[in-house]
């Protein structure tokens, strides 16, 4: 594989690896420097990249198993989400602060799934991976991976609205 094909089969894709790698590791900055070793070790082991099946998932597999990677050897938890969500600000108008704390309870729920069902609803909804993508990634079948989606979704539905209807009792009791 010559530099011109590298760019276009492999290079070309730290485009779409980026989103996934800045929210496992939760900051722009890790995620560039990630996105680079990853294209760099790719590089380097371009001979068995050119033989490889299918480059993107290989390319994706690369740059989550080098994420977990780093996250392990730098003992942080895959907390992931905090870096989908907006800083919060000092002033903030009722609906900034409804979005907010919609986003903490999204958060909080998106902690207590299943590892793989998080991680299937975030690569789905967040990176917006196809099925396929997302299958080829984690080593599952496609049917799999809608399956988690599905009982991903389902969990987080069920535990949001009871969430939101018990502090609309609250509210209610309280007069607020």
């Amino acid at each position: 594989m010559n530099s011109n094909e590298f760019k276009q089969q492999v290079l070309s894709l730290s485009e779409r690896i980026y989103p996934m790698v800045a929210r496992m590791l939760g900051s722009a900055e890790s995620a560039e420097d990630a996105v680079q070793d990853v294209m760099m070790k790719l590089w380097q082991e371009r001979k068995k990249v050119t033989v490889h099946p299918n480059i993107p998932a290989l390319v994706f597999r690369a740059a989550r198993n080098h994420c977990i990677d780093r996250l392990r050897r730098n003992r942080l938890t895959l907390h992931s989400y905090d870096s989908a969500l907006h800083d919060q600000q000092v002033s903030l108008s009722n609906n900034e602060a409804e979005t907010n704390e919609l986003n903490r309870l999204i958060k909080e729920t998106l902690i207590e799934l299943p590892e793989k069902q998080a991680e299937v609803l975030m690569l789905r909804d967040l990176d917006q991976l196809e099925f396929i993508e997302i299958a080829q990634l984690l080593d599952l079948k496609v049917e799999n991976v809608r399956m988690l989606l599905s009982r991903a979704r389902k969990k987080m539905g069920e535990k949001l609205t009871k969430i939101y209807n018990y502090e609309v009792r609250e509210q209610k009791s309280t007069g607020g």
